[in-house]
């Protein structure tokens, strides 16, 4: 899928929603579920600078796809977390680093997080965007 049909898949999602109430129930539902398999992941190598809680992200790069493993210690950073790596994962680095993230306004996300929270989800925007900027240079 692209950037594109995953975020408009996320919109659908919630679009169900009636209050912001539930979107952030979902949010939270989604970071309790999102799995991280990587011990090495909870480094300062790997310290998101900018967010109000302690945030991790790594990449790999595989057969010109980015992949990222990335956690939180507070469940709705990792929930709003697990949302961007649906979107950004097995995607390439330039479909990344041009993307425009729509969906993040569209679910009612930005306009109401707490100040800090919506520095955190620029500083985890602005790391994955550069680090997809970094391996277009490489390749």
């Amino acid at each position: 899928m692209t950037i594109n049909e995953i975020q408009d898949q996320i919109i659908r999602e919630f679009s169900g929603f009636q209050d912001e109430f539930k979107k952030y129930e979902h949010i939270v539902k989604t970071g309790k579920c999102h799995q991280v398999d990587d011990a090495n992941l909870r480094t300062e190598e790997h310290l998101i600078p900018g967010c109000q809680s302690n945030a991790w992200l790594k990449a790999q790069l595989q057969n010109g796809k980015l992949f990222f493993t990335a956690d939180s210690e507070a469940l709705i950073t990792r929930g709003i977390i697990a949302l961007l790596l649906r979107v950004f994962n097995n995607q390439t680095p330039e479909d990344i680093a041009g993307a425009d993230l729509y969906f993040i306004d569209r679910i009612g996300l930005a306009s109401n997080l707490s100040p800090s929270r919506a520095n955190g989800l620029a500083a985890v925007v602005k790391n994955i965007k550069s680090i997809a900027h970094s391996q277009q240079i490489i390749s």
